[in-house]
């Protein structure tokens, strides 16, 4: 079966929920393609987002870290989705709703069926914390795929970042190809062809296209 390629420029706006609940109550059947987006507060997950859409108010960004307190969904087509979840261990913010926002992103990440692929990012110049392993770990305990996506590139010099690369995925090692190392830069579009190659090939899982080519023959059939 030949590869589709996405387009991810189409991505557009879904929903915001406060909780799974919520989530499922606009989604409902926990069907198609999730690919969910976490990462500590300050790591740019929304300025990812945005870099690898090529729209700059995709996803709100704030010089507050913190501030993505919702599970935001933005659709790619009838099957596929982005999700950018609540960001962890940095906002300044009072612990009970911080407890709220870590409650909403442990309940997506154990219950959403749909889920895909994991993109953890990290900066580039602070990775691998407690939470990000905790995340990466588990996500490769739930056998979900995982890009560890070291953000802020443009930071360092390239022998610097290749330096850094390696010994991330030194560390990394363990999990075999379950889990990807990359630099980025939503800067300066470090690293953007290679994360929309894997993004690609995460949207169109064998049961995906297969289940699709059954509703377009059954389409074709009552048609005729």
């Amino acid at each position: 079966m030949t590869e589709s390629r996405m387009d991810f420029r189409k991505a557009k706006f879904l929903i915001s929920a406060p909780d799974i609940a919520h989530l499922n109550q606009y989604l409902p059947g926990d069907v198609g393609v999730e690919i969910a987006f976490a990462g500590r507060s300050n790591a740019g997950k929304s300025s990812a987002l945005n870099m690898l859409t090529d729209q700059k108010g995709l996803a709100r960004t704030s010089k507050t870290p913190g501030r993505t307190q919702l599970i935001n969904v933005f659709e790619l087509d009838e099957h596929r989705r982005l999700v950018d979840l609540p960001g962890y261990g940095f906002a300044q913010v009072p612990l009970a709703l911080k407890k709220k926002w870590q409650y909403a992103l442990g309940e997506y990440l154990q219950e959403r069926q749909c889920l895909t692929g994991v993109v953890v990012l990290m900066d580039i110049r602070h990775p691998l914390k407690d939470l990000d392993m905790q995340m990466i770990e588990w996500a490769v305990e739930s056998e979900i795929p995982v890009l560890a996506l070291l953000t802020k590139a443009d930071k360092m010099k390239q022998s610097e970042r290749m330096k850094m690369i390696n010994e991330v995925r030194k560390h990394l090692g363990d999990y075999d190809d379950r889990v990807k190392v990359e630099a980025f830069s939503s800067l300066k579009g470090l690293g953007k062809p290679k994360v929309l190659s894997i993004l690609n090939e995460w949207c169109h899982p064998e049961w995906l296209m297969e289940a699709i080519a059954e509703a377009e023959a059954a389409d074709e059939s009552e048609n005729d």
